[in-house]
């Protein structure tokens, strides 16, 4: 299905992901633990162990991007585990995006495969052999654009490389913020579009497309849903649509769009304010992935204002808008749990912070073990909101399991590394992802170039 653009809001973003400099490493509340330029280092914190490693880069990685009203956020990396066990992790540069291959363990496995001409990461999938990345490539359209594309290596050398917007489909993605999954059979890629003619001429949707092990496009999927897709979150399935979620402004909240796209159809996971960076989604990392558990329940956690009030927008005269009224000025964590792929579970977001003067920032979550879940989020107290974006003084890297009901499992630990993007699970569960050594500022909108660093650090959780 597919549901009438919207204009109410204007996408207004310089780029994409958290914030600043220096070369410390912040002060643990619970087992602090300290990582070392170039060293690996090991150190129990409770329940949750965690080690790094510093891998060097050939090309100078611009950390911080700006969001909305120039909030500074994280340069997106993803991590991603191929089934023999190695990782690769994308990053991008000036000369394109850069995917580093890792051992199981994090250290590098060999040179950059570096994808000329792509400008984001927008998704990642390691294989045996190669891997595949959604991003941006250069096209030629009405707003001279960048179009999404998946490219395929295999062997180091280029095997496809799937344009996923253009003239023929009026849209371009000037932004993904993005996810691309695979089931072993496809891909499925879920990003931002832009129209380039149509009814949907200059607005803003998001679209789900599957593509084929061999760069086909493949039947499912839509080609404009969400209006204004403040973060999105996908799922591979072995059969059947992906499951799929979206922040959404026109009918303000997060939405199940899992086989629908539309979501004048989509059932509700949580109402929120959802103007142009106000949501807790605003990038796909925000929207703390989705993670399915063995009894195919479906948990997501996300920076939520809540709602005070939600009504219909008595202006709206198609009848689809929705005002939402915030519960808080701050964000606060909450997740939200799916009991199959297309159904939100009974009651409401469980709230997991009630710190009303403190902002929370950069919520994920991923499977730990075989019964929990690993929720990570930055603190940022002192906060000072408008228009959805807060300033003030960063308080750490939390790292907390919680179980399937949403109630905690662990004390909260602050600790060091920070997490830049998608995070992958190896088969023994272990948790890896990139990072930089840098300590956030929350203080000050990001409004220069970014700092940049030739240094990742590679972060392994073990259950």
């Amino acid at each position: 299905m597919t549901s009438a653009p919207h204009t109410s809001h204007r996408r207004v973003r310089a780029a994409r992901r958290p914030l600043v400099a220096g070369l410390t490493a912040t002060a643990a509340l619970v087992g602090a633990w300290y990582a070392t330029a170039g060293a690996s280092t090991t150190a129990a914190a409770a329940d949750l162990t965690v080690s790094t490693t510093a891998v060097s880069l050939p090309a100078k990685f611009p950390y911080l991007s700006a969001g909305y009203n120039n909030a500074r956020e994280w340069t997106r990396t993803a991590t991603a585990a191929a089934p023999d066990g190695t990782l690769r992790v994308a990053w991008p540069a000036a000369d394109g995006v850069h995917v580093t291959p890792l051992t199981a363990t994090g250290s590098r496995s060999g040179a950059d495969t570096v994808v000329k001409g792509a400008k984001e990461v927008g998704g990642l999938v390691a294989h045996d052999n190669g891997f595949a990345l959604l991003t941006r490539v250069s096209d030629t359209n009405k707003w001279k654009e960048t179009a999404a594309a998946i490219v395929r290596y295999t062997n180091g050398k280029q095997t496809f490389r799937t344009k996923l917007t253009g003239t023929s489909t009026h849209d371009t993605s000037p932004t993904l913020d993005g996810q691309l999954v695979w089931n072993g059979t496809k891909y499925g890629a879920y990003f931002v579009v832009h129209g380039a003619g149509g009814f949907a001429d200059g607005h803003f949707g998001d679209k789900m497309q599957y593509v084929s092990a061999a760069g086909k496009k493949v039947s499912g999927g839509w080609s404009w849903g969400c209006s204004h897709n403040e973060g999105i979150a996908l799922h591979a399935e072995r059969t059947g649509a992906f499951t799929s979620l979206c922040f959404d402004d026109w009918r303000s909240g997060l939405f199940v769009s899992t086989s629908i796209g539309a979501p004048d159809d989509a059932p509700v996971v949580q109402r929120e304010q959802c103007w142009a960076g106000y949501c807790g989604g605003t990038f796909a990392g925000r929207t703390g992935d989705l993670v399915k558990s063995s009894t195919g329940r479906y948990a997501t956690a996300f920076a939520s204002r809540g709602a005070a009030s939600a009504k219909k927008n008595p202006d709206d005269s198609s009848g689809r808008g929705w005002t939402v009224t915030p519960q808080t000025g701050t964000h606060q964590v909450a997740v939200a749990f799916l009991k199959n792929r297309g159904t939100p579970a009974a009651g409401k977001a469980v709230r997991l912070s009630a710190a009303k003067g403190t902002d929370h920032v950069n919520v994920r979550l991923a499977p730990y073990g075989t019964d929990r879940l690993l929720l990570s989020w930055e603190s940022v107290k002192n906060a000072k909101c408008s228009a959805g974006t807060c300033t003030g003084v960063f308080a750490g890297t939390h790292l907390r399991l919680i179980d399937w009901s949403g109630t905690f499992r662990s004390a909260d630990h602050v600790v060091g590394t920070r997490i830049t993007g998608d995070i992958a699970v190896q088969k023994n569960g272990t948790l890896t992802w990139a990072s930089v050594a840098a300590t956030p500022s929350y203080a000050t909108a990001l409004t220069g170039a970014s700092p940049t660093t030739k240094t990742l650090r590679i972060t392994r959780l073990t259950p």
